[in-house]
């Protein structure tokens, strides 16, 4: 691990041993500019308007001995490359120590161009490979990522030296109605993604969802809300031809509406690497356009309103924070040799005419040149600490059931996991999704975004707990016991009927 004992035993206290929290919240805003591409898939594709801002929204919380900071960007991903410096700068900047730093994504799949194939990726391939890789693919813009890198910088350090006095809050709400496992076991007893409303093949769902909508209030002395943190697991893939936070927009929307646009909304993404908003066993249509982002995002907002409403009697200024991360790396699963080969030939017909098995061709040989030159991938998994919650991370689109294990295990009261943070590696499934006679679907499939080992999402889970189990939790604040019973009770009250 990356922290010494002494530094493990130093938060493993009792949360009276720690000063009065202090907190700040900033953002800063990462909106793309026309024109520019909009990832999400395999192929290219570019933005035509913008529908909101993109934002970078970030907290830093304060126990007097440690901070940590919390960072949400309106994104896709977060390229591991990005986070390393933007924590370096950081602790230049304000001196929060670059393990502290948690920088997530919300998977909007109408924001700008920072991962899939970055700068660089593929240089050393063949001019074929090259090709495939900068011209045919989903591509980050260097430019749009030094943007957002610069941007999560100013964030934290606004954010840092925001701190001020308060009580933070910490709560649970259930909203699942916008969520649903987009994997569903066929008849014939395998698994397929999104197979479609309708299908006389469809049986159930083959994976389960997480309803929880957690989140973190903090308030001034005065009893206003400075900000919050939401953590919810469901896809942010109500896109239109534009460029959005996704339904994240509404949700903070809904939030501001009630307490003031000043307030600053986190969001940390869960685990939904096979959650969205579609309900493939619903016969009725999809809301169209933007009416699907304001029902999932209005839906979760309010779920988090209830919650921040209903806080007013369990505020606490004893929140110890402390942040714990383990780095290794994983290796890539290998292509078989004679599947490489009919990739390479498939891949260099036209697009149109090869049909869309063309799509996973070119993507077999981008990873056949990535593996070439990066066999293993760098991955992190980190826990962050703020009273009774704690933040458990990874970098790829994780199954869900994985983030429900974390909540059942980490012995924190309330757990938020947080996917395709300090990193992206892909869909990381469970290994059931592989079993022969009962798995499949659109996220087992090697792709040069997606292609760790298959135990991966294993390694990920039981490095989290191990984390979490080394922090002390914080109680959950209790509301206070009435005073004793004295008297009769209320004296209008306690009167026999009249009938005249």
């Amino acid at each position: 691990m990356n922290k010494s004992l002494l530094f493990t035993l130093l938060f493993a206290v009792p949360a009276l041993a720690c000063a009065a929290v202090k907190a700040g919240f900033a953002e800063r805003d990462i909106t793309p500019e026309v024109g520019m591409e909009v990832p999400g898939g395999y192929g290219k594709a570019f933005s035509k308007k913008i529908h909101d801002p993109c934002k970078v929204r970030a907290c830093v919380f304060d126990d007097g001995v440690e901070r940590v900071a919390l960072v949400g960007l309106d994104a896709l991903g977060v390229p591991r490359k990005m986070v390393l410096e933007a924590r370096a700068r950081i602790a230049e900047r304000c001196g929060i120590p670059q393990d502290a730093v948690l920088i997530n994504a919300s998977h909007s799949h109408s924001s700008g161009p920072i991962i899939m194939i970055q700068p660089g990726d593929f240089d050393h391939a063949s001019d074929f490979v090259k090709d495939l890789a900068y011209n045919k693919s989903s591509c980050a813009d260097p430019g749009y990522v030094n943007k957002v890198r610069d941007a999560i910088v100013e964030a934290v350090v606004a954010a840092n030296d925001a701190r001020a006095d308060g009580t933070a809050s910490f709560g649970t709400g259930r909203e699942d109605t916008v969520s649903f496992n987009r994997r569903i076991r066929m008849w014939d007893g395998l698994t397929f993604s999104h197979p479609g409303k309708g299908n006389p093949d469809n049986v159930d769902f083959a994976g389960p969802i997480d309803p929880e909508v957690g989140v973190i209030g903090y308030w001034s002395p005065e009893g206003k809300l400075v900000g919050c943190v939401v953590n919810f697991a469901c896809h942010a893939t109500t896109s239109g031809p534009w460029v959005g936070a996704n339904w994240i927009y509404y949700m903070e929307r809904v939030i501001q509406g009630f307490y003031g646009p000043e307030t600053k909304v986190v969001f940390l993404q869960g685990a939904c690497g096979d959650v969205t908003q579609v309900n493939n066993l619903d016969l009725h249509a999809n809301p169209e356009g933007d009416a699907w982002a304001q029902m999932v995002g209005g839906r979760v907002g309010a779920e988090a309103l209830k919650v921040l409403v209903g806080m007013s009697q369990t505020r606490t200024a004893e929140v110890p924070v402390a942040a714990l991360q383990d780095v290794w790396k994983i290796p890539r699963r290998k292509p078989a040799p004679e599947r490489v080969k009919a990739a390479y030939e498939l891949a260099a017909k036209d697009a149109k005419e090869a049909g869309p098995d063309w799509v996973w061709a070119k993507e077999t040989v981008l990873l056949d040149a990535l593996i070439a030159k990066t066999p293993k991938v760098e991955v992190e998994v980190q826990a962050v600490q703020i009273g009774p919650v704690v933040c458990i991370s990874n970098p790829a689109e994780y199954f869900c059931s994985y983030g429900l294990d974390l909540k059942k295990d980490s012995g924190f009261p309330i757990t938020f996991p947080c996917e395709l943070a300090n990193g992206c590696v892909g869909y990381v499934p469970t290994l059931a999704a592989f079993d022969e006679k009962s798995g499949g679907g659109y996220e087992t499939r090697l792709t040069s975004y997606s292609n760790l080992q298959i135990n991966a999402g294993d390694q990920f889970r039981e490095v989290g707990l191990e984390l979490a189990q080394k922090l002390m939790p914080a109680p959950l604040p209790e509301r206070p016991a009435s005073p004793p019973f004295k008297g009769s009770g209320w004296a209008y009250g306690n009167q026999p009927p009249q009938v005249k």
